[in-house]
């Protein structure tokens, strides 16, 4: 009972404060995902025992990679060309600092150079690039930002219920990859479905997707929208069950009570904020051609 209440209260501090930073503004809310970019990102690297050197050159280049998005996303709406300037210094200095990386794991004659540079890619790939590309839709419209999010938590709540519920039938539920998450099933991927196309269809009726609907297309615009989140959500949940379940670990870290790390809070965005941030982006541009 007390570890539910601590689950449910930072739950609620979690909801609070990525809900509360969107509608505050984008500086409040790019400010907000940049810490939790490095803290992901610093949490990937304790899992893989990365070195402390590593772990600062992992700092350098998702806060350098964090901030070229911001002002590439900034430059879409004001068209300054300067912030195109800073994010091409940016990109330079995100370069360099990767070759840096990779010369000083020679030169310290460390026992798995590329092994660890890997690490340093992948953290960059997996986590800091998908984290960091929240800034586009953010930018774009904050209707779709938040929508991303209220379908991502509605996802995971139906896929909960639906496979809590259907686990309790006489032969179980189909479970989807027991190997990495023995408890998914394909039920439950419906059921989560679902739930986040009834959420999407709710908003869309609010006007939400306005923004990246073209033509009369807002019931295929929707059930799109609605079908990336979920696929793509729980695509990434089981990405990181792969990598907790090579890693031999439970939970990622202990940042938020009762949820785990970091990670365990924001692995559903890591495939899906990528792919709505260009599937959203690709809408907006076809707007003006209907």
């Amino acid at each position: 009972m007390k570890e539910l209440i601590k689950r449910t209260l930072s739950g609620i501090v979690f909801v609070a404060c990525v809900v509360g930073s969107i509608l505050w503004n984008e500086y409040a809310f790019c400010s907000l995902f940049l810490l939790i970019s490095v803290l992901a990102v610093d949490e990937f690297h304790r899992l893989v025992q990365s070195e402390r050197a590593l772990r600062v050159y992992a700092f350098l280049t998702t806060v350098v990679q964090f901030t070229a998005f911001f002002f590439f996303s900034l430059h879409t709406k004001t068209n300054e060309d300067f912030h195109m300037v800073l994010v091409f210094i940016l990109e330079v200095m995100y370069l360099l600092l990767t070759i840096f990386a990779l010369l000083d794991e020679i030169w310290n004659h460390s026992n798995h150079p590329l092994q660890n540079w890997g690490n340093l890619l992948i953290s960059q790939i997996m986590i800091g690039a998908p984290l960091a590309s929240l800034c586009l839709i953010c930018y774009l419209d904050w209707h779709i930002l938040l929508a991303l999010f209220i379908l991502i938590w509605t996802n995971d709540t139906g896929a909960y219920c639906v496979g809590s519920l259907t686990a309790k039938l006489p032969k179980g539920n189909h479970k989807m990859a027991p190997h990495v998450s023995p408890k998914k099933s394909w039920e439950g991927l419906i059921g989560g479905f679902l739930f986040a196309l009834g959420a999407a269809f709710i908003l869309w009726s609010f006007g939400w997707f306005d923004s990246i609907i073209v033509a009369d297309r807002g019931i295929y615009t929707t059930c799109i929208f609605a079908f990336i989140v979920s696929a793509f959500g729980t695509m990434g949940d089981l990405m990181e069950s792969v990598m907790k379940r090579s890693l031999g670990v439970k939970d990622s870290g202990k940042f938020l009570p009762g949820h785990g790390g970091v990670l365990d809070r924001f692995d559903s965005i890591l495939l899906a904020a990528p792919i709505i941030a260009s599937f959203s982006w690709l809408c907006y541009f076809l707007v003006p051609l209907f």
